[in-house]
């Protein structure tokens, strides 16, 4: 089974590399690009086959390490 974890920052948390590419964009031509937020994919194969014994061992990946949820938000998809 395939595992996709997207993180990224809870609104309200600074995002300095989002600002950076959006201003980059902006330099580059591209305008009308605003509030710019940047994360990050985590992908992985799990040799588990059951969806929800999948779903709760991704849980708890993020909980301890994949996701600081103190800043960060994350969603998990399952396929396989």
């Amino acid at each position: 089974m395939k595992a996709r974890v997207h993180v990224t920052l809870k609104n309200g948390v600074l995002d300095p590399q989002g600002k950076a590419i959006e201003q980059a964009l902006g330099a580059l031509g591209f305008g009308g690009v605003e509030e710019v937020r940047q994360g990050k994919v985590i992908e992985f194969s799990l040799q588990e086959s059951d969806p929800a014994k999948a779903r709760a061992d991704v849980e708890a990946m993020c909980q301890k390490l994949l996701a600081n949820t103190v800043i960060e938000n994350y969603a998990i998809e399952l396929d396989g």
